[in-house]
């Protein structure tokens, strides 16, 4: 059996829609159609990639795994088929916030006057890999370490860290603080798009309550309610200014690194292009 785009259609409206019926409305189907699509899919593929019931359905391990890697392979097909990209496919640049902190705009306006005929799109993706693995974009500005399978990845530069705490906090009142001082407080983490996790603090030395978010927007939100603080790379404090958070050198955590990204298997022609005008950038050149 060969598979084909509408199995990887099927499985995707299936995944986002977390019910057969819904999926079967979405592609003009019948339930018992989206059925066998998905049963011969999971043949092909020898693995079961959703777990069924009456009332119930979710994916298993094998499921979450194949959605990245269905998304991105029709991905991109839609965007080697699409007429308007033919002649003038645009580079899709993935962020999660900040983009390239300090060096944003420099890279976008060289990369105008350089590479006229190859549009940059700069895209905020609220998610780990700011799109990357899901094919919505075709590189990424991450920071952090980044474990997703099938990438490349390039280290440009490091950040420092910064705290962000309530404006009206005796935090703001010092010029620098330690993890110890964010450590007997309340954490707010980004736990979809942000990098800094309780690992960042020792053993036994770990903040005792936490509150998580889903993107810097809440992040900056909570903090300034005073529900908390924060922890950061600089660009945030330089691009995300917020009347109610106050930024501090947070100079006993470790720097963060800044890297590209793209996935191997689906690499934009420009990319190798856009990986050396960052690193000129960066130096100077």
């Amino acid at each position: 059996m060969s598979i084909e785009l509408r199995h990887l259609r099927c499985f995707l409206a299936i995944a986002e829609e977390s019910s057969l019926t819904r999926a079967a409305v979405r592609l003009h189907l019948t339930q018992p159609a989206v059925s066998r699509t998905l049963a011969a899919l999971e043949t092909h593929l020898g693995a079961r990639l959703v777990e069924r019931s009456t009332h119930h359905l979710a994916l298993t391990a094998d499921g979450r795994a194949f959605q990245d890697r269905a998304a991105a392979a029709l991905a991109a097909f839609d965007a080697a088929v699409d007429p308007a990209r033919l002649r003038h496919r645009p580079l899709r640049l993935g962020h999660a916030w900040s983009a390239f902190g300090p060096y944003t705009t420099p890279l976008l306006r060289r990369w105008q006057r350089e590479h006229p005929e190859t549009p940059l799109e700069l895209l905020r993706v609220d998610d780990r890999t700011a799109g990357l693995t899901r094919g919505e974009v075709d590189a990424a500005l991450l920071r952090g370490p980044v474990e997703a399978p099938g990438l490349v990845t390039e280290e440009l530069t490091t950040e420092e860290r910064v705290a962000a705490v309530p404006a009206d906090s005796p935090l703001a009142d010092r010029p620098r603080l330690t993890l110890d001082d964010l450590a007997d407080g309340t954490v707010v983490l980004n736990t979809v798009s942000g990098t800094t996790a309780l690992t960042l603090w020792p053993p036994g030395a770990r903040p005792a309550a936490t509150v998580t978010v889903a993107n810097t927007d809440d992040w900056l939100t909570a903090i300034a309610a005073g529900r908390g603080v924060g922890v950061s790379s600089a660009s945030t404090a330089a691009l995300h200014p917020h009347p109610g958070v106050t930024y501090r050198p947070l100079p006993d955590a470790p720097t963060l690194p800044v890297v590209l990204a793209w996935r191997d298997a689906f690499p934009h022609p420009a990319t190798g292009a856009l990986a050396a005008m960052a690193h000129e950038i960066v130096s100077g050149k």
